[in-house]
């Protein structure tokens, strides 16, 4: 492969045909390595590059071909200068504060994004004196309002967010932290780069959970962090050589074929989830859809300029119920009346989720920090498959019809 060519390829072949030379046997589909050394051809080559000094693999804990692969495919489809995997997606946050953070510092962040990312940023690094904010996610002026000067040095967004995707203006979110000589962090989960390139928009740094859309089939746990190469080699790599949030050869394999077909899998969610939205909004046991590709949504205009023109494979609805207590009951009720959804919080899948985020993703959160998100007891969050749309309205009419 010609390096020189990729910036002019589309980000579909990129997504093809990025990543490393082939190896001596000219495999055509990418080798996966487990090992867990490299053999050095002599004790200088092996201080040069355990010193970072020349290019070569040592340790799978911080350096192996199939991680790197799917790296430079990430960071090429992103937009960014590189890319580092960790163990997970909350593995890749807790990687990027550990290398930019320290006692005194000031993180602010969207109140509405996923309720493990605001249990990490408030209590885990609360107790080592990392001190945050928690804004509304849409109000630029809170945003601005909460950065303290010579403090802030992250704003953290995720849009759209889990599970009411709001959508913010990552433009204007990327200004402020600027002037303010912080960096946004963006994290794109919800629209992967075949969507959403957050980088383009100003932002310095991007987030994923590869678990969800980057594998595609529910397989393998992973996470990245995309960004400049002297913040993701210069920062982020020695923290990581140091804590082992390392992402494993094989699984940084399974995401590495995946980001292979994300496109196309991206065009085909959208164009159901957007079909069972417009569906849903015309049940009469549904109160409210969010869902960035419907027209009522309040960002639907900021959504389809940032993504594409499209919304996204996950959306949200409130059943109507007059208190708390009914709401969770019916709620369960039309989950639990499912036979094709699968019951379960993660997403990404081919397969059709569905969950009840006051009790799963969330259900952590305080009472009020939950209801600070919005995140109320009606509330069901469905991950568009790629099932055909009529079965999934038809497994989730069964629960709607009979409401208790």
């Amino acid at each position: 492969m010609n390096q020189d060519d990729t910036p002019l390829w589309h980000p579909d072949t990129i997504a093809v045909r990025e990543g490393l030379p082939r190896s001596a046997y000219g495999e055509h589909s990418e080798a996966v390595f487990l090992t867990s050394s490299f053999v050095q051809p002599d004790a200088a080559s092996a201080a040069a590059r355990f010193a970072g000094e020349e290019e070569g693999f040592v340790y799978s804990r911080f350096s192996n071909p199939s991680n790197t692969a799917m790296e430079r495919r990430l960071a090429a489809m992103e937009g960014t200068e590189a890319a580092i995997s960790t163990a997970s997606g909350m593995g890749a946050l807790l990687l990027l504060m550990l290398g930019l953070l320290k006692a005194g510092d000031h993180v602010v962040c969207s109140q509405s994004v996923f309720g493990a990312t605001i249990k990490l940023i408030a209590g885990e690094f609360g107790k080592f004196g990392v001190e945050s904010s928690f804004v509304p996610q849409t109000d630029t002026a809170a945003w601005r309002a909460a950065i303290r000067p010579g403090k802030t040095r992250l704003l953290f967004a995720e849009t759209p967010t889990n599970p009411l995707t709001e959508v913010c203006d990552i433009r204007a979110l990327a200004d402020l932290a600027h002037d303010a000589d912080a960096l946004l962090v963006v994290d794109n989960c919800f629209c992967s780069p075949a969507l959403q390139r957050p980088v383009v928009l100003g932002a310095d740094l991007i987030v994923h959970s590869g678990t969800k859309y980057l594998d595609g089939q529910g397989r393998v746990v992973a996470g990245a962090v995309c960004g400049s190469r002297d913040i993701i080699e210069g920062r982020l790599l020695p923290t990581q050589r140091t804590t082992g949030v390392t992402l494993s050869p094989f699984n940084a394999w399974v995401v590495h074929k995946g980001l292979e077909t994300l496109g196309v899998r991206m065009q085909a969610h959208c164009a159901r989830a957007l079909q069972l939205a417009v569906w849903l909004e015309a049940q009469p046991g549904v109160a409210h859809v969010y869902y960035p590709g419907l027209s009522s949504h309040p960002q639907h205009a900021l959504a389809m300029a940032q993504q594409s023109g499209l919304g996204g494979a996950v959306l949200s609805f409130a059943v109507t119920a007059d208190g708390p207590e009914r709401a969770r009951a019916r709620a369960f009720h039309v989950i639990d009346s499912t036979r094709l959804c699968s019951i379960t919080a993660n997403l990404g899948d081919t397969r059709t989720t569905i969950t009840h985020p006051a009790s799963t993703s969330h259900g952590r959160l305080r009472e009020d920090q939950r209801a600070a998100a919005g995140i109320g007891q009606g509330l069901i969050r469905i991950a568009v498959g790629l099932e055909h749309p009529a079965d999934i309205q038809a497994d989730l009419a069964r629960g709607l019809r009979h409401l208790p």
